[in-house]
């Protein structure tokens, strides 16, 4: 997978939200707001060129005392979130 360029994570007035940035990206029917967990994980990853759910399966197990179970889990629910708000996309050996 792959963040689409143009979406960054900003602070608004203390919330953590997903905001478009381009004439090509705009679309207010939505906004994404992030919770500590997800916005750690936005930011690990919105500038690489390539991310599974497995690293951020990883992102959580090293910044969490959660199970493995649970991270992964987590981790393909939100992946799964962002690929359905169309923030992230498919590559090439994604499932």
């Amino acid at each position: 997978m792959k963040t689409k360029k143009g979406f960054r994570v900003r602070n608004v007035c203390g919330h953590q939200i997903i905001v478009a940035e381009g004439e090509e990206n705009i679309d207010f029917t939505s906004i994404i707001t992030l919770n500590e967990s997800a916005a750690l994980l936005w930011t690990s990853v919105e500038k690489k060129d390539n991310f599974t759910v497995d690293d951020l399966k990883q992102i959580l197990l090293d910044n969490y005392e959660v199970s493995d179970d649970i991270a992964e889990h987590d981790a393909k629910a939100l992946a799964d979130k962002w690929i359905e708000a169309g923030i992230v996309e498919k590559t090439d050996g994604d499932e």
